[in-house]
């Protein structure tokens, strides 16, 4: 069992990724690209290249041409943003843009693209999921960029 959990972890070294991360709610956003980009450089990543761009909506522009560059393959993209639900009905709006045009890029370009574009009704959540450890959402998204690497390369 062991061989097989250590053989694991060696192939899901080395890898390409790309993180593209809003600048807005920098406390959290920041906290997040930290966490996935440590997590990367634990396993060993080859290349980590982190993008911002000004908030989530600016997001899947950018996904976009980096899933459809030729020339600089990602194995996999992950997104980052955090929006506070207001009293009115923009967060949602946003949220909602951004999750369907990150679907339509990955099943578009062939390229797992990592979903952390949070929309949080509150701080306290946006603490709970950025800021601690417990279900820390960068920690998670590196480790799925990890895996989709790998379940990739298995079926390619």
């Amino acid at each position: 069992m062991l061989k097989k959990i250590a053989s694991r972890m060696t192939t899901r070294s080395g890898g390409r990724f790309a993180i593209v991360a809003a600048k807005f709610n920098p406390k959290y956003t920041n906290a997040l690209v930290n966490a996935a980009e440590k997590e990367l450089k634990q396993a060993k990543a080859a290349l980590v290249k982190t993008i911002r761009v000004p908030g989530s909506f600016e997001v899947p522009v950018i996904v976009a041409a980096l899933a459809k560059a030729k020339s600089k393959r990602f194995d996999a993209i992950i997104c980052f943003g955090v929006i506070l639900r207001g009293k009115t009905t923009h967060a949602q709006q946003i949220a909602d843009a951004v999750s369907v045009a990150l679907a339509q890029i990955q099943i578009q370009h062939g390229v797992p693209v990592i979903h952390g574009v949070l929309l949080f009704e509150n701080e306290a959540q946006a603490r709970q999921r950025c800021l601690g450890t417990e279900h820390n959402r960068g920690i998670e998204a590196a480790r799925v960029a990890l895996e989709m690497r790998e379940v990739m390369r298995e079926i390619t």
